[in-house]
């Protein structure tokens, strides 16, 4: 297994040096993964999310959009695009990631080019840190996934429940229930 400490420190090296439309980095498996600036319409997708859970959440909680989250023990490090977060983490005076087990809700926002990312490896990373909810919103296919119940199967840590809904749906991730008629899918190109 290669030494997590080490692969953080040659990845906050890189992200040093890297040019200004990376905005940040992403750890699983010894693989360093460099963030570009996403697209207007997967950042517009993200803060509709993150106003609805706003108007919902207790007030112990926040939605926030960008933060990472992070787990040493598992040599994982993820940026989603939103987070539900004990809002008490914020009074914390630190430059650390947020730790999984203060994070109920994780959301990804599926980029153009890179989907396998959020339907697979991250699935896989989010189910094993013990985060509760994952919502994976896709504007390419205009759908969203809900996955929940995380725990342990024959393959290690795995979400054990999924729903799929289409943009237009009320869609319940634990708690909470989202509108999805102000999604939009990415414009097609020609």
């Amino acid at each position: 297994m290669v030494d997590y400490a080490r692969t953080r420190a040659v990845a906050e090296e890189l992200a040093k040096h890297a040019p200004d439309d990376v905005r940040g980095f992403e750890i699983t498996d010894g693989t360093i993964v460099m963030l570009m600036s996403p697209p207007r319409p997967h950042e517009y997708a993200a803060l509709r999310i993150r106003q609805q859970l706003d108007q919902q959440l207790p007030p112990e909680l926040v939605a926030h959009t960008g933060g990472d989250i992070e787990d040493p023990s598992l040599g994982k490090l993820r940026r989603p695009d939103v987070i539900v977060v004990a809002n008490a983490a914020f009074d914390e005076d630190t430059m650390d990631p947020f730790d999984p087990r203060d994070v109920p809700l994780v959301v990804e926002v599926v980029s153009p080019s890179n989907h396998t990312n959020d339907y697979v490896e991250k699935v896989e990373d989010y189910a094993a840190m013990g985060i509760e909810h994952y919502l994976v919103v896709d504007p390419r296919k205009s759908t969203l996934t809900v996955f929940g119940d995380p725990g342990p199967t024959a393959e290690g840590p795995r979400y054990r429940a999924q729903h799929d809904y289409a943009f237009g749906a009320p869609v319940t991730v634990g708690p909470w229930t989202l509108a999805t008629t102000g999604l939009r899918p990415y414009p097609t190109t020609n």
